[in-house]
């Protein structure tokens, strides 16, 4: 490993890969090798994105992850977590506002509803994010959202809120032109037969 981040650690890397599974590597492993290990992008489509330490970590560009190591520093430098080891690979043929939509559902769902700002927050997350995705989004969606988040961070008894929190600031940090395209033209700036085509199941 590296100085502070010594030792191997497993991810489980899913998503837009020819060979979705659990990797044990040494902390500090290039994520381009992780990526390799995993048989590489899905139909050789360009890397979009990447979660890389589970759903509530902040989402990292493709090309920001590239230059990433798997460690804790690396990752935490680059802005976001290395948490669980889950991997999230998306390609370019993800609809950010899409995934966005369905991490805030998740963890609408998940609120236990014991603290107002996670029981409230949560909810006003996803219909926000869902008007988006609908066409219904408003030019200031952006800002309620931003807004939203800060108020629901710091302010809960457990970690929920939080994590419902950070995957909505970054992915509107790192791809609020799509957002804007949605609340602008009333769609996805990825159509919607890519979207189709790269949700298609491949066996190899």
């Amino acid at each position: 490993g590296k100085p502070n981040n010594g030792g191997t650690k497993l991810f489980s890397v899913s998503g837009h890969v020819n060979k979705p599974g659990n990797y044990e590597i040494p902390l500090g492993t290039p994520f381009s090798v992780l990526l390799e290990m995993a048989g590489g992008m899905r139909g050789g489509r360009k890397l979009k994105a990447v979660i890389p330490g589970g759903s509530s970590a902040p989402v990292l560009p493709g090309d920001v992850m590239m230059d990433c190591t798997m460690d804790y520093d690396s990752i935490s430098k680059a802005g976001s977590m290395l948490g669980s080891g889950a991997v999230i690979v998306m390609d370019e043929t993800t609809c950010m506002v899409k995934a966005l939509e369905r991490l805030s559902y998740f963890y609408f769902e998940e609120s236990c509803g014991q603290c107002t700002p996670c029981r409230e927050g949560t909810g006003w997350l996803y219909r926000v994010v869902h008007r988006i995705e609908n066409g219904l989004g408003r030019p200031d969606d952006l800002d309620l959202l931003n807004s939203v988040t800060g108020n629901i961070m710091g302010r809960t008894i457990c970690a929920l809120g939080d994590a419902a929190s950070m995957p909505v600031q970054s992915f509107i940090k790192h791809f609020g032109n799509e957002f804007m395209y949605h609340i602008e033209h009333k769609k996805c700036l990825v159509p919607v037969d890519v979207q189709r085509e790269g949700s298609k199941i491949y066996v190899a």
